[in-house]
């Protein structure tokens, strides 16, 4: 099977290796976002797909067109005569003209149960709302966005305190399956399509800044599924006033506490090494925290480091 891939994020350059261990599948080409600047230099940084493509896949064609829907590039993939496009995070939306150049159409692997949780941030969203479950579902690309048929879907459990990074590595192990059952199955000539119900379809749109900044007057549960959706990064963050100066503290785990109760943004009574706030209902116990130009510290090491040094939460 010739597949064109197309993807650009660090999830997608894993599904890109794990496609490539597949003897079965030949990549005919990779498609990814063009260099950006980044950082406070600007210089240019390649997508973890490009970077992954140069290493495990250097002869293969790799193509970084600014719009990928233009009638050129289209023209450019059908002298490739691919059997299917593979589209993992790519980052643009991909118009009709590309959506009818493989002999077996267009596939995308959506990090969510679909159709709840349509869009950019389905992980990150469906940790903030406290879901118990999420998977991936595989489906046939459309016009519409993340609407089109489902042919797999694989299941993933959420525990009330895994984070993204964790949620994201269970994920990618469910990308592989579900991924490889489509692809046999189109080899196979099996393909069943399932229509997505639009009454039950849901948005998760993407992250803002703002939504990184903790407020302590939420509750407590609240607040721990926003730090353990952005956990590792961009994490969720608050302001700590330490002596008279006032820094960033960046919190990368935690957990509620339906026992404990205060005014919010107050610090409460805790055992040795412990750390906990009051929130607008409960109490959040830090567990791990990165104060701005610090490593990440379990929440004693921090401590220590501020004994006999006043502080508190604005």
């Amino acid at each position: 099977m010739r597949i064109v891939f197309f993807g650009t994020s660090s999830f997608a350059s894993k599904v890109l290796s794990h496609l490539v261990r597949q003897s079965w599948i030949e990549i005919a080409a990779i498609v990814t976002r063009p260099d950006r600047p980044q950082g406070r230099s600007l210089q240019l940084s390649s997508s973890p797909v490009k970077r992954e493509a140069l290493q495990i896949l250097p002869s293969t064609p790799l193509f970084q067109p600014e719009k990928a829907s233009t009638e050129e590039f289209a023209a450019t993939l059908r002298g490739l005569t691919p059997d299917l496009f593979v589209v993992v995070a790519y980052g643009e939306i991909i118009k009709q003209n590309l959506l009818k150049t493989p002999r077996d159409g267009c596939i995308n692997i959506h990090a969510s149960l679909l159709p709840k949780y349509r869009g950019a941030a389905p992980m990150q969203r469906c940790l903030m709302a406290g879901e118990k479950e999420t998977g991936i579902t595989i489906i046939e690309m459309v016009l519409a966005l993340d609407a089109g048929p489902m042919i797999e879907q694989v299941r993933v459990a959420i525990s009330d305190n895994m984070s993204f990074g964790e949620l994201e590595q269970a994920m990618q192990s469910a990308a592989y399956e579900a991924l490889d059952n489509a692809l046999r199955a189109f080899a196979e000539h099996r393909v069943v399509k399932v229509v997505q119900e639009e009454k039950d379809a849901t948005y998760a749109s993407k992250i803002t800044p703002s939504e990184e900044k903790i407020a302590w007057d939420l509750s407590a549960e609240t607040i721990h599924n926003r730090i353990r959706a952005l956990s590792p990064t961009p994490a969720a963050w608050c302001v700590i006033r330490i002596g008279d100066q006032e820094k960033r503290l960046k919190i990368k785990r935690s957990l509620a506490r339906s026992d404990l109760a205060g005014l919010p943004g107050q610090i409460l009574p805790a055992e040795k090494g412990e750390l906990v706030v009051a929130c607008g209902q409960g109490a959040l116990q830090i567990l791990e925290v990165q104060l701005e130009g610090k490593k990440t510290l379990p929440t004693p090491d921090f401590l220590r480091g501020l004994a006999n040094t006043t502080f508190s939460f604005p």
